[in-house]
């Protein structure tokens, strides 16, 4: 290792997945590349999604991270190290099923282990999803296969889950949320968004950026040395976080005044032009 390598500063980089790092499912090769390229210069490469790790195909892994933060932070592992894995108490879990069923909700139940959905919702859940993909033009199968392909029907003996994600409902998420109590908490859905009546429920006070800190600690690195790129209602507090925030053009708008500055989105490989821009690869 030269000396230059030994006295660069390594940072560690937190990839949102959705329409981050990835489009509509799919990675743009670039961000593969750009990836291993600043891991091979000794920088710390995460994903830091709001998806569970059984909604995490290989394709979208294939790259190599040095972590993962799953489930919107629920989740952390830091290399085989799981450090965090929260799952909804089981009275908080049967609260909001029974509210969720009452409104005829379609939803996946994500736990790190699997996705669970009711056996009698899941032909309207499949034409959502696939509905959603289809809009990409490119790879629209196998986008909605690490939904689809790794559903299972739910039944009592199913792990607890770390978070569930809402398709649709008779209600808004903020009248689900406001039925099961102040414990639980919405944002909009990041795969697909489907408006108010759609949305991601999770446990109030958790977050990525509770995910960004517990990996930065255990590798010794400092927050002003953590970067993190995002572009949904679920990244705002890690952008927040970060020693350097970055949104996605075309993010909404609370998300942008939060950020440090804006990186294309992946259909124009905006990660791999981020990082050497920033002199990481």
């Amino acid at each position: 290792m030269t000396a230059e390598a030994k006295s660069r500063t390594i940072h560690a980089i937190f990839l949102d997945v959705d329409g981050t790092y990835a489009d509509f499912g799919v990675v743009p090769e670039a961000h593969s590349l750009a990836v291993q390229a600043a891991r091979a210069n000794g920088h710390k490469v995460f994903l830091c999604t709001g998806r569970p790790v059984s909604m995490l195909p290989e394709h979208i892994l294939e790259a190599g991270f040095d972590g993962l933060i799953a489930s919107a932070g629920a989740y952390v592992r830091v290399a085989d190290e799981v450090l965090v894995d929260t799952r909804f108490p089981a009275d908080l879990a049967a609260k909001t099923l029974e509210v969720l069923d009452a409104h005829d909700s379609v939803y996946v139940l994500e736990a790190q282990e699997s996705l669970h959905v009711r056996p009698e919702a899941e032909q309207r859940l499949r034409t959502m999803v696939e509905s959603h993909f289809e809009k990409s033009g490119n790879g629209s199968a196998k986008g909605s296969s690490a939904i689809l392909g790794s559903l299972s029907p739910w039944s009592e003996g199913s792990p607890l889950f770390a978070k569930v994600t809402v398709f649709d409902s008779q209600v808004p998420m903020t009248s689900i949320v406001a039925e099961v109590g102040e414990r639980l908490d919405v944002v909009a859905n990041s795969i697909a968004d489907e408006g108010h009546n759609a949305g991601e429920l999770f446990q109030r006070g958790i977050s990525k950026a509770d995910g960004v800190a517990a990996a930065i600690a255990r590798l010794g690195i400092t927050q002003a040395d953590s970067i993190a790129f995002g572009d949904g209602q679920n990244d705002m507090e890690m952008i927040a976080y970060a020693g350097i925030g970055f949104a996605i053009e075309g993010s909404n708008p609370e998300l942008l005044r939060l950020a440090d500055g804006t990186a294309l989105p992946p259909n124009r490989h905006g990660i791999a032009v981020a990082f050497a821009e920033l002199g990481l690869i």
